[in-house]
């Protein structure tokens, strides 16, 4: 297997390091849910597995239905809509605020121990 190398004086083990630390995995820490790409489609996989959100889908699909329409169709999209848009602010937020709290985490000074 490998084995890990600790340098902890860079001083003229420069290259060395950076040649060594592409080898390994960086220690980042990484709380986000979401990124740029997939923060549309996570969210909205992630809302439709409540109950209350399928159920207003269900409600708007019926109402798209000629027979059985009861109300304009654009008025039964607006409590779906009004519900998905504030949740899906509010998810990111939180995540842009985790985001924010995981780059002042990994770029903290740690010190290290050498006998």
């Amino acid at each position: 297997g490998k084995h890990r190398i600790v340098i902890p004086c860079l001083g003229h083990f420069k290259e060395e390091y950076e040649k060594l630390s592409k080898l390994y995995m960086n220690n980042k820490i990484r709380t986000t849910r979401y990124t740029l790409l997939n923060f549309l489609p996570r969210n909205l996989f992630e809302q439709f597995h409540r109950v209350a959100n399928l159920y207003f889908l269900f409600l708007v699909v019926l109402n798209w239905i000629p027979l059985v329409e009861a109300f304009q169709k654009e008025i039964t999209m607006l409590p779906l809509v009004g519900v998905l848009t504030i949740i899906a602010v509010k998810d990111g937020l939180e995540d842009y605020s985790r985001y924010k709290m995981d780059k002042q985490m990994n770029n903290l000074i740690t010190k290290v121990y050498s006998r």
